[in-house]
């Protein structure tokens, strides 16, 4: 059975046998709300330190239970947990869906499906540009987050009633947002827009970090190949060393860091002490080799194998006339539509158009017929913009 503590409404489970109980009703519905608690900032790995899952019942969302699960207790198997993810007949409805993700993935090998994420849904049925949760508890559940708890140390036992309260929000009040949105995605013909958002979150590579790939997250202005070369090499050993040892990466050396040793070079572990940025405990030890092994590899990289510089929108030729018409294009859009501007284009995507480039995400998909097919009708001089009123709208020309 499922613990009651401190009182008799939150119940926090302790043992296998009582999250499988759980998750046995969960089979049995249509969705589960799920939301997590972790810590990050002393590790690389998110550490899950409490899962809260909730219901629908029989007398509305509001009526169903609603659980706390340990998984710091000992003994407990999240397996339970796990093999509900799996199952296609219910689905797991979550809030700014992707650090959970990355947990489920990580620990458990396996990714909720189907998923509902009330961020995004709540971006397409016009809530703004990643609507917060407590927006949309007040908007659609008429009811407040107590945010008082929200920064306390998770990983600390036992938890406070205060902290269980918070935790037990989380997934009590998405029951009601989430059908809320469910029913105007249904209404507006949109719920294959959503479907089409979650396709990244359901990738198991979105949650997969390649120390090789590390370098392309640090920003720099030096296009050097032989700069670029080493900054991968250097950017590798610390994402693999931060791996290995489950530490954050900055905690090994941060990026200014490592973009002075991608600079001035350094070949033998004395020249690190000639190094501004670098803290004393990289200067020695198995970091401080691996760095002087790194610019090694990056000095004697072929020059064919020099990794290409990241496009930046500061390398595109843009034609500025054209990315302002563009913008102006997208409000209107998204004015019309209800939907977040963001969520259509991105600024970087008006640039690459503005550029001439095709190979961008706005003229895929449902964004296409919202806006990528007239922004490229409004390149190619087809369509104007023309002002009716309050309101922007593309005609033809």
């Amino acid at each position: 059975m499922a613990n009651s503590r401190p009182t008799p409404q939150i119940q926090l489970i302790t043992t296998t046998e009582a999250l499988a109980e759980f998750c046995a009703k969960a089979h049995d519905a249509p969705y589960v709300t799920v939301d997590t608690e972790f810590l990050r900032e002393r590790t690389y790995y998110a550490q899950l330190c409490l899962l809260q899952m909730a219901l629908p019942g029989p007398d509305g969302p509001e009526s169903g239970p609603a659980v706390l699960v340990d998984p710091l207790a000992q003994g407990l198997s999240l397996a339970p947990f796990y093999a509900l993810l799996r199952d296609e007949s219910t689905v797991k409805v979550l809030h700014a869906a992707r650090q959970d993700l990355e947990i489920f993935c990580i620990e458990g090998q396996v990714l909720p499906t189907p998923l509902f994420d009330t961020q995004i849904a709540a971006m397409v049925c016009g809530f703004g540009d990643q609507v917060g949760y407590e927006t949309l508890v007040r908007k659609l559940a008429r009811g407040q987050i107590d945010k008082s708890s929200r920064f306390t140390d998770w990983s600390r036992r036992p938890l406070t009633e205060a902290q269980m309260n918070y935790a037990l929000a989380d997934v009590t009040h998405l029951r009601v947002v989430y059908e809320k949105l469910a029913a105007q995605l249904q209404q507006s013909g949109r719920a294959g827009w959503v479907i089409e958002e979650l396709a990244v979150l359901a990738d198991p590579n979105t949650y997969i970090t390649r120390p090789e790939e590390a370098w392309k997250r640090i920003k720099t202005r030096n296009d050097s190949g032989r700069f670029l070369a080493i900054l991968r090499e250097l950017a590798a050993f610390r994402e693999a060393y931060a791996q290995r040892r489950n530490v954050p990466r900055n905690r090994v050396f941060k990026d200014d860091a490592l973009i002075e040793l991608a600079s001035v070079k350094p070949r033998q572990l004395d020249d690190l002490g000639r190094t501004r940025l670098l803290q004393r405990e990289a200067r020695k030890g198995e970091i401080a080799q691996g760095i002087v092994e790194a610019v090694a590899a990056g000095l004697d990289c072929e020059p064919e194998c020099f990794p290409a510089p990241q496009n930046g929108r500061e390398n595109l030729q843009v034609n500025p006339a054209l990315a302002d018409l563009l913008r102006v294009l997208l409000k209107a859009k998204s004015d019309q539509t209800g939907v977040a501007a963001k969520l259509i284009a991105s600024s970087a995507d008006l640039d690459a158009l503005a550029a001439g480039l095709r190979d961008v995400p706005a003229l895929t998909g449902w964004r296409a017929s919202v806006f990528g097919d007239d922004a490229l009708r409004l390149c190619d001089g087809k369509v104007g913009l023309a002002v009716k009123g309050e309101r922007v709208e593309a005609i033809a020309l």
